[in-house]
């Protein structure tokens, strides 16, 4: 077994990680979609 395993310093479930590193740039990029949409719709 790991020696680094014994002692664990993040003890934090690595989904919440996980889905926080999806949902944050999808949000972000989605974010610039619909700004670019609404941009087009009174511009173009």
């Amino acid at each position: 077994m790991n020696e680094f395993e014994h002692d664990v310093q993040y003890k934090q479930n690595d989904l919440i990680d996980s889905a926080i590193g999806f949902i944050v740039p999808f949000g972000f990029f989605f974010t610039i979609f619909i700004v670019a949409q609404i941009i087009e719709i009174f511009v173009g």
